[in-house]
């Protein structure tokens, strides 16, 4: 339904939608028919960003993602698109403007006094400008007035920018600069100057930047290596001052050292504890006579043996302050036997000895008390040289943390020196193999481009006829007036009675309204009024009594009112019209009666034949004025029950809504109401409180009827 309603605004406004676009194309035909023509110069620069071929050297660039690539691109072409860029092209047009005969654009009317003086001093100031890609001083006069110069030629940097195309081909390395201009040559000398001119800035930038990384780079490695080097003569120091060769071997071979004599220490107190008790076993096997007697026969062999003794206990000192030198080893074997022998000798004397049986255990006593001695002495010896190594180890403790402090140092020293060399190697790499710009494609003078003079006519047409369409699609969206009785239904939870069609004419003479002139423009109206009248009759079921009022004055209710009336008389119906609408009494006006409300509901007496006999219309004779304050209820009330048993129906005009006071006294005394609402109206706040006292009027409303609708007109014209 919606969809249909707008399709009728559109039939509605339909010579717009037609007149709005042929407008638009004429208008459009006359303002392209002078444009001139477009010639488009385009040229391309490969970039070396995905250039693999380009990259061998550089392991940073071979692996960008294309996040970082796409930002390269991007990169560029703000560059190229910056102001000074654009300056350096504005530069080089006007100084071939002013050097050559041919311009390629003729100078402006405010500059045709141009003069070969005025180009004799701007030619060096803008070569000036262009070496420098200074751009011009607008707080400077000259400045300003060569500025001027350059807008009016439209070389200034808006004017370039208005065409000018700068993009990435797709995915490739190469980038497209292209302009369209009404000069060919003019377009090929602004795309090849631009993309030069960018080149040779872009290039001279990235060796500054780049001259600039390496020579912080090398004074940085620089710096890092003299640190290296003075920890590394510091550390050389210190060895040379301590006469440290290696700290860590010297530490394992006195730990080595140590350890081992601890277990030799370890055995010599076993050896010495296990021989100790080897003697005192032998020595309770003799009583003290016996020992008495073989030691007076031994005594001298006994003094050989003791000195023997004494030699190998010096052997034995000399042996173990050695470190068990192997050569002394040997001398102390030797002597070791020596004495074996002597002891042997000191044997045989028990042959002649009555003793003799024990001389083995004397021979065995002996060896042991030599063996308990060497022991012994090799004790005291080798603690002396264990506190000795002790003392020594202890010494290279310090030692080993002063050097290891030095080690730390120079490890540090060495990694800083190692990354500063590896940034520098990095950045020369990438300075040797970074990206070089290359212009791969001349921009050249071509053909002019197909003329879009009639496609823009065509496009203005379809423009201004989509925009009339939006135009007309936001006033239907935007409109939420009631135009039907369903919207007005819906809108109220109202019943609708019906609904009266729209009467052609600016205005409207009610007196003229049913004669015959205005049948065939009534025939709709009287029809919808006949369905009206029948849906009133339903509800009043035998009451007598209808009011009809609105939401507000204007919408109808006296046109509805004279109409009921007259529909029904013609159904031979006894109607006394009321004009109860004391401020607008356009009944009143309109049929000029005899009898007033003023007269029949005040208390006065012989007005009831008059009634009867004389009138259909009450009118009233206006005012500030209310039912109840003309006659109180009680006798309202009689006077209209006298009125019912005289009339068949009673149609009552009372105020509008809005004057919601003066409408109920009058809807006190009828039956039923109706209400007239008018079409192309919204329901807005203030009617929304009248739509709810009406919702809670009851079964005493009967309803809506819709007046001035375009509902259904073309159906029943057909």
């Amino acid at each position: 339904m919606e969809l249909k309603e707008f399709f009728k605004l559109i039939l509605k406004y339909k010579y717009v939608i037609i007149i709005v676009p042929l407008v638009t194309i004429i208008v459009t035909h006359f303002l392209v028919k002078r444009l001139p023509l477009e010639f488009v110069s385009t040229g391309r620069m490969a970039t070396g960003i995905v250039d693999q071929s380009r990259q061998l050297l550089d392991p940073i660039a071979s692996t960008l993602q294309d996040a970082a690539i796409a930002g390269k691109f991007s990169n560029l072409e703000e560059v190229m698109r910056l102001k000074k860029m654009m300056d350096m092209v504005s530069y080089n047009l006007i100084l071939h403007d002013l050097t050559t005969n041919k311009p390629f654009r003729p100078q402006g009317k405010d500059y045709v006094h141009f003069n070969k003086r005025d180009s004799a001093r701007a030619v060096p100031y803008f070569k000036d400008k262009l070496a420098k890609l200074e751009p011009l001083n607008l707080h400077v006069e000259y400045d300003k007035w060569l500025n001027d110069m350059l807008i009016e030629k439209r070389y200034d940097q808006r004017s370039l920018e208005y065409g000018l195309g700068i993009k990435r081909d797709g995915d490739s390395d190469f980038m497209s600069v292209s302009i369209d201009t009404e000069n060919p040559e003019l377009s090929a000398f602004i795309v090849n100057t631009l993309i030069q001119g960018f080149i040779a800035y872009h290039t001279a930038s990235l060796k500054e930047t780049e001259s600039g990384a390496i020579n912080y780079l090398s004074d940085m490695m620089k710096q890092k290596r003299k640190i290296l080097k003075d920890k590394q003569d510091s550390l050389l120091a210190y060895r040379v001052a301590h006469s440290i060769m290696n700290i860590d071997d010297q530490s394992r071979t006195i730990s080595s050292q140590m350890s081992a004599n601890d277990e030799r220490l370890l055995q010599a107190n076993k050896d010495a504890e296990s021989y100790r008790g080897a003697i005192d076993n032998i020595d309770q096997k003799f009583d003290p006579n016996e020992r008495k007697y073989i030691e007076a026969n031994v005594t001298k062999l006994n003094i050989a043996v003791s000195s023997t003794r004494d030699k190998m206990h010096e052997l034995s000192d000399k042996y173990v302050r050695s470190n068990f030198d192997k050569r002394i080893k040997v001398s102390l074997d030797s002597i070791q036997k020596v004495l074996t022998e002597q002891m042997n000798q000191t044997s045989d004397q028990y042959i002649l000895n009555p003793l003799v049986g024990k001389d083995e255990l004397r021979r065995r006593k002996n060896e042991l008390e030599v063996s308990y001695d060497l022991a012994r002495y090799s004790i005291q010896l080798m603690e002396d040289q264990q506190r000795k190594l002790k003392s020594q180890y202890d010494k290279l403790v310090p030692l080993d943390a002063r050097l290891k402090s030095f080690y730390y140092d120079i490890d540090n020293a060495s990694h800083e020196y190692q990354e500063a060399l590896s940034k520098y190697n990095l950045t020369n790499l990438q300075s040797a193999s970074s990206s070089k710009l290359i212009q791969v494609q001349v921009a050249m003078p071509e053909p002019a481009e197909p003329s879009k003079k009639m496609l823009l006519v065509i496009l203005s047409g379809f423009v201004s006829g989509f925009a009339v369409l939006m135009v007309l699609f936001v006033m239907f969206f935007l409109d939420d007036s009631i135009k039907n009785p369903t919207q007005l239904a819906n809108a109220t939870q109202i019943p609708v009675l019906g609904y009266l069609n729209l009467v052609s004419g600016n205005t409207l003479d009610l007196r003229k309204l049913w004669d015959v002139e205005n049948r065939d423009k009534m025939a709709q109206f009287k029809d919808l009024l006949r369905a009206i009248r029948f849906e009133i009759d339903q509800e009043l079921d035998g009451e007598k009594v209808v009011a009809i009022t609105s939401m507000k004055g204007g919408e109808g209710k006296t046109l509805l009112a004279i109409s009921l009336a007259y529909s029904y008389s013609m159904i031979n119906k006894k109607v006394l019209l009321i004009d109860g609408n004391f401020e607008n009494p356009t009944i009143s006006k309109t049929v000029n009666p005899k009898l007033y409300v003023e007269d029949v509901f005040k208390n006065t007496p012989g007005s009831y034949d008059t009634i009867i006999n004389t009138n259909s219309v009450m009118g009233n004779h206006g005012g500030d004025v209310t039912l109840l304050e003309i006659g109180d209820e009680r006798f309202i009330r009689q006077k209209l029950n006298e009125l019912k048993s005289v009339y068949d129906v009673i149609i009552i005009e009372t105020p509008s809504l809005d004057e919601m006071n003066k409408a109920k006294e009058w809807l006190l005394f009828t039956n039923k109401f109706i209400a007239v609402f008018e079409a192309g109206q919204s329901i807005v706040n203030g009617k929304k409180a009248l739509v709810k006292y009406l919702q809670g009027a009851g079964d005493k409303f009967a309803g809506w009827v819709l007046n001035k609708s375009a509902y259904n007109i073309k159906k029943k014209k057909r």
